[in-house]
């Protein structure tokens, strides 16, 4: 089946809540009225589908935008002009296939053509995620903080340049 990028549209809230939630031990819950919010703030937001069904997506967010992540907040305070990834999410049933890559192409795309100079993200380090530090440094990305959340995690800030 054929894959293809495109925005974000207002039928894919149901698939993106899905996604959240499949993979919500590694990403921050999310539910509709947040998620607008969300949408409605972020200066990306793409879907990957596959054959007419979502499979995945990104979310991310220019300096200055109202969100109340402790993450977010941590990159606003340091840098004048960044791209925030917020979540990238892959269905279980497509992981390994390399469309987390796909996306990221496109945002680093986006990234270049308006002219902002670093993409910005964070991965747990405690409990380790292994997979998203070995996916985040295939793109350049360094760390250049850490920080401790409520509820035990410890997140590694990182910075690539676009």
């Amino acid at each position: 089946m054929s894959l293809r990028v495109r925005d974000i549209a207002p039928g894919d809230t149901g698939a993106i809540l899905a996604l959240n939630l499949e993979s919500e031990a590694v990403l921050s819950p999310m539910d509709a009225a947040r998620y607008a919010h969300l949408l409605a703030q972020s200066a990306y937001g793409r879907v990957l589908e596959e054959g007419g069904i979502v499979v995945a997506f990104l979310l991310a967010f220019r300096e200055g935008a109202d969100y109340d992540s402790v993450n977010y907040r941590w990159f606003d305070g340091r840098y004048d002009a960044f791209l925030y990834v917020d979540r990238v999410v892959v269905a279980a049933s497509h992981q390994g296939r390399g469309l987390g890559a796909r996306l990221y192409g496109g945002l680093f795309a986006f990234a270049r053509a308006a002219g902002v100079p670093n993409v910005t993200c964070e991965f747990d380090i405690d409990p380790p995620n292994e997979a998203s530090r070995r996916f985040h440094s295939r793109y350049g990305f360094t760390e250049v903080g850490t920080q401790d959340l409520p509820g035990g995690k410890r997140v590694s800030m990182q910075r690539a340049p676009a």
